[in-house]
């Protein structure tokens, strides 16, 4: 996400700025602090990071953004285990998975569990044979999915990629110790004004509500701000700096998975493009919540600087 870029820099600059003569590093914080995996109720994070960064230029969610060079998606791990979550999930391509459970490993408490999952384009329901010419990841759906035989309790969902603020995973928290519903799910969402980006359009999911209950989600694929508009280029909607949007920040259970099946066994003959369309996680939500089978909750989680700088400096350990 373009607009965490920005944000990121204007922090890292502050903090260089200022000279700070501390080791900011995910290794030694962790391996000077205790972390005590909660054995009654187990909870999960799922990060997606199977994507090929094509719009950005290389792997986002590899990118070093810290100031030790740490990877954008440990920013997500470390609010998780400040919240008590205690296994973590990541989807990847095969090439990644060595690499990205090795790197991880040594810096993450060994009371939290690890396990890196292949999003193998192979790998489809119901005996399902993939097109031949079939190269790239089928989609979010699809990401998740995949991590059927590894939780097995209520988990949250984030993209490896973007940069969510620690309020949102103590939020998620909160919802999954809480909610005993196995058919209500919950979605964080952001105002539409702290996640624009000042280098480009951004594709968002624009949230609509009733009674902290989720309706719809649209998706708008070219928004940007100009001349102090906020528009949408690809279907020239204006839209309101206070509509809440999706980061793909979803909260739900194991029941997920055998949707998620029956929605890409619907879905894999109505493709258009067999080598290149793919299962979005956010339409599987919208076909739920139409036919009555889920409710999702909405979760207000804003991000301002001084929030970055709560997280930030929290990696301050000696």
């Amino acid at each position: 996400m373009v607009y965490f870029n920005s944000k990121l820099q204007l922090l890292f600059g502050f903090c260089n700025a200022i000279e700070l003569n501390y080791k900011i590093k995910f290794q030694l914080y962790f391996k000077n602090h205790t972390f005590a995996a909660n054995k009654i109720h187990i909870m999960t994070l799922l990060l997606m990071a199977a994507g090929s960064g094509s719009r950005y230029g290389k792997l986002k969610q590899f990118d070093d953004l810290g100031p030790n060079k740490e990877f954008l998606l440990e920013f997500g791990i470390y609010d998780a285990i400040q919240n008590e979550f205690n296994h973590i999930v990541l989807i990847t391509k095969k090439d990644n998975k060595d690499y990205l459970y090795d790197y991880l490993r040594p810096r993450i408490p060994s009371s939290i569990k690890i396990d890196v999952i292949i999003q193998e384009v192979s790998n489809l329901p119901n005996n399902i044979t993939a097109h031949p010419k079939r190269i790239k990841p089928w989609g979010t759906a699809h990401a998740v999915w995949c991590a059927k035989d590894v939780i097995k309790t209520g988990f949250a969902i984030i993209n490896a990629d973007d940069f969510y603020d620690k309020n949102a995973f103590k939020n998620a928290a909160n919802f999954l110790k809480s909610n005993p519903n196995k058919s209500t799910y919950a979605l964080i969402t952001y105002k539409l004004k702290n996640t624009l980006s000042e280098f480009g359009s951004v594709s968002r999911g624009v949230c609509k509500e009733k009674d902290g209950k989720l309706t719809s989600i649209i998706e708008h694929l070219e928004i940007q701000r100009k001349e102090g508009i906020i528009i949408d280029h690809d279907s020239e909607n204006i839209l309101q700096e206070d509509d809440f949007v999706s980061m793909n920040y979803w909260v739900c259970n194991e029941t997920m998975f055998d949707y998620l099946e029956e929605y890409i066994i619907e879905m894999y003959p109505k493709l258009d493009n067999i080598e290149k369309d793919e299962i979005y996680l956010p339409f599987a939500a919208q076909i739920l919540l139409q036919n009555n089978v889920i409710e999702i909750k909405v979760i207000d989680s804003e991000i301002f600087l001084h929030e970055f700088s709560t997280t930030f400096y929290q990696f301050i350990s000696v």
